[in-house]
């Protein structure tokens, strides 16, 4: 009797050991929801004012701690979330296009197929952002300044790959000119030197600049709008195609797993973020509400094939090593 209750014991910590270590997810520990650019940006402040939300949702003892790893646009945070364990307490905040565009581009340490999407949450415009006293009034201006003295204008942009960066591109080759683009390792210290003088163009993305609803009172003004037609939230903000160049350019944001997640907890992360982005205190909260375009992961991962399409002949046009 007690050769067999010792084995009973032991076959019984045997399945013990080998029980998923998702089964009392989210409850074990905390999870982190990795952001790939510096605290500031419009990245990190839509993860750290939608998680405590979605944190609610999922109920119990979950818990979400964001975590800055900026560079490379994305790929350290990107690399860190494909390498760490599929088991749900590694989330990745994913910025679009530059999550496909960096693995198109080059040799990177990670690959669009090592994640699932769970779901979009942002489709914000790029916009091309001068200070209130700017003596550019218009974006042709800007083109007739770099035409006549190429180089004079700085345009700032945060890595190759984001959005910032393929606008610059993008404009470049519509104005048949050469910009001088200035990388940066975010948002804020774009902010920081073009208030500073030190930059003579930011491009970034509309929710990055509340200050742009401030009327009268902003120190910044926006130039353009890279949109089809003007953005509901920036409705005083012309478009390049109103300056008769045709650049289109947005930053989608929203949330991704390790592909090896088991699917019944991206549901239930998709689900908790649905739910979120639709809380009355939330959206009472956002400055950005205009941008807010919820879409579940399968939904978005079939909506961006035309974009991942549009890149290739960006990579195409790269100098070759």
């Amino acid at each position: 009797m007690k050769t067999k209750n010792t084995l009973a014991a032991a076959m019984a910590a045997t399945l013990l050991a080998a029980a998923p270590a998702w089964a009392a997810w989210p409850d074990d520990k905390p999870i982190e929801v990795v952001v790939g650019f510096a605290p500031g940006g419009g990245t990190d402040l839509m993860a750290r004012k939608l998680v405590p939300f979605v944190q609610k949702r999922l109920g119990g003892k979950a818990q979400f701690v964001v975590v800055n790893k900026p560079g490379a646009a994305g790929e350290i945070a990107n690399t860190y979330v494909a390498k760490a364990k599929p088991d749900g307490y590694t989330l990745a905040v994913v910025n679009m296009p530059s999550f496909f565009f960096v693995p198109m581009s080059k040799k990177s340490q990670y690959q669009a197929e090592d994640f699932q999407l769970v779901a979009r949450v942002i489709d914000d415009p790029t916009i091309l952002l001068v200070r209130s006293d700017s003596k550019y009034g218009s974006l042709q201006s800007l083109v007739a300044a770099s035409k006549q003295q190429p180089g004079s204008v700085s345009f700032g942009h945060n890595g190759t790959g984001t959005n910032g960066e393929l606008a610059i591109t993008m404009l470049s080759k519509a104005a048949g000119v050469q910009l001088n683009a200035v990388p940066y390792k975010g948002t804020a210290a774009q902010k920081t030197d073009l208030l500073g003088g030190h930059l003579d163009v930011a491009l970034v993305s509309a929710g990055e600049v509340p200050e742009l609803h401030e009327g009268a009172k902003a120190n910044v003004r926006g130039l353009a709008q890279l949109t089809a037609k003007r953005s509901t939230a920036l409705p005083q903000v012309p478009t390049a195609t109103e300056a008769s160049l045709s650049v289109l350019m947005s930053s989608e944001r929203g949330f991704a797993a390790h592909k090896g997640v088991p699917a019944d907890i991206v549901k239930r992360l998709e689900k908790a973020i649905a739910e979120a982005v639709m809380d009355p205190e939330f959206l009472a909260a956002s400055t950005d509400d205009a941008l807010l375009a919820y879409l579940p992961g399968a939904e978005w991962q079939k909506a961006l094939e035309p974009t991942r399409k549009a890149l290739q002949p960006l990579v195409d046009a790269q100098p070759k090593n």
